[in-house]
């Protein structure tokens, strides 16, 4: 899978966790490196973590699909974007009250971001793309989104929110649209 491809994919991935990670700096009084530090090791761990999963899963069903492949991706990416462009439109504000970073939070937060990640892992599979290397890129973008977007959110609140999910779920729906015509081209 070529570089691009996976650097939109990570990036459109990491949308989540970019706005979750703009809201949670709104909500902090006194903005520390280490909470920024946690929720980005949080977020891009479990973004790793959750196509690998996927991954493993879809190899197993890979056999069954084979002919349909490029029209599964193209319906999981389609998906995964159409949900994030619906939520985009759908936030409901974040009350203060709660931590987001507190370590129980900061787990079911990651979880929560990541679930997309997994159906990703799963188009991998399918793709027959080794996990490797796409997995690190995600990890690595997510966590810098992450890092970014706490400090960002304690400067600039909740001003992008909706337009940064919006945006991730274009890129993922482009992507799938883009293996399955790929696919459709050439045969």
């Amino acid at each position: 899978m070529d570089f691009v491809i996976i650097v939109g994919i990570a990036v459109g991935l990491a949308m989540d966790a970019f706005a979750v990670a703009v809201a949670s700096g709104f909500s902090l009084e006194k903005l520390q490196v280490r909470q920024a530090l946690r929720m980005a090791l949080f977020f891009g761990g479990f973004q790793m973590l959750m196509p690998v999963v996927g991954w493993l899963a879809g190899l197993s069903l890979r056999n069954f699909i084979t002919g349909y492949d490029h029209w599964v991706a193209f319906a999981l990416l389609g998906f995964i974007g159409g949900k994030m462009i619906y939520e985009s439109f759908s936030l409901t504000d974040r009350k203060k009250s709660a931590d987001p970073f507190r370590p129980a939070m900061l787990l079911v937060l990651a979880i929560a971001t990541s679930i997309d990640a997994l159906a990703v892992g799963i188009t991998f599979a399918f793709l027959t793309v080794s996990i490797i290397r796409p997995v690190l890129i995600i990890g690595v973008i997510t966590f810098a989104l992450s890092f970014t977007g706490v400090y960002l959110g304690r400067r600039l609140g909740h001003l992008f929110e909706r337009k940064i999910e919006l945006f991730g779920g274009v890129v993922l729906i482009a992507i799938g649209l883009k293996i399955l015509l790929e696919h459709l081209l050439d045969t």
